[in-house]
């Protein structure tokens, strides 16, 4: 098992985000995902993958487009007040040093543990467990070793962009043919749950938001992705609470829309300063 956060007894809230999938050419959900950091009433935000719908390298903040360096103004601004927490996903996993520097946050292992409430939180961005999807697990096992990544970030940005990009558009084309997609292996979800002696875990990836009940109570949540020029549009926040009820600590859960986890008034931070 990978590193383990000790929730502060200071935090009472703390929300998770996944796959919003930030690119310029969607304004709406960066637009959303803008406003909803800089005021929300969470702790702790934890972003459990694909922040970005491509990342090929930290190098990407130098960027004139200004779009990846926005982000992480905005991310660092709103660290200011909130502690972060930033998961690498299955588009965005060459996010590295740099970039959480440049954002004020910290990187997650994939898996980790959260300790909260009494309870033991799995965290993960969950494409790993999609053993179903064997074309992507073939993918996934050779993009994360060291010598591809070594011989792709040594590639020009621009050659490295463009490979991302015909990538892309060979995942999309594969979609428009198979429209059944793989879901997190329940018995790799229970293994992983049982060797960490947690009681839920939380992921997304799937694009499956909901809850499944597994062993002994335990459960799996799934988040939401963010896509505001759906329809309908999409978009949730996981909020987990701490309540105090007869001296003894327990939580909640609730799934809200972004606009309900804020406060009432709006950040006075900039993200383009």
């Amino acid at each position: 098992m990978g590193m383990e956060i000790d929730a502060p007894s200071t935090w009472k809230c703390i929300d998770f985000i996944s796959d919003l999938h930030l690119q310029a050419s969607e304004p709406l959900t960066f637009q959303t995902w803008s406003e909803y950091l800089q005021r929300t009433t969470a702790d702790a935000v934890f972003i459990l993958g694909d922040l970005f719908e491509v990342w090929v390298g930290d190098d990407m903040l130098s960027l004139h487009s200004g779009f990846e360096r926005q982000c992480a103004d905005l991310l660092r601004a709103v660290a200011q007040r909130v502690d972060l927490y930033i998961l690498c996903g299955n588009r965005d996993f060459l996010m590295g040093p740099r970039l959480m520097t440049a954002c004020g946050s910290t990187r997650l292992d994939d898996p980790c543990i959260l300790s909260f409430a009494h309870q033991r939180w799995l965290l993960t961005h969950g494409d790993a467990w999609c053993l179903d999807d064997t074309a992507y697990m073939q993918f996934r096992s050779q993009v994360r070793s060291q010598a591809w990544q070594h011989s792709f970030l040594g590639k020009p940005l621009a050659e490295r962009m463009e490979l991302a990009r015909s990538m892309r558009a060979q995942s999309e084309a594969r979609k428009q043919t198979d429209t059944t997609y793989a879901d997190v292996d329940s018995a790799t979800a229970v293994l992983h749950m049982d060797s960490s002696d947690a009681t839920h875990i939380i992921h997304g990836h799937t694009h499956r938001p909901g809850r499944h009940l597994l062993n002994d109570g335990c459960e799996r949540l799934v988040l939401s992705d963010w896509d505001l020029a759906a329809t309908p549009p999409r978009a949730e926040v996981l909020r987990l609470r701490r309540t105090t009820a007869d001296s003894a600590e327990s939580f909640t859960v609730e799934r809200i829309p972004p606009a309900m986890a804020v406060s009432s008034v709006r950040a006075t931070t900039n993200p383009s300063n």
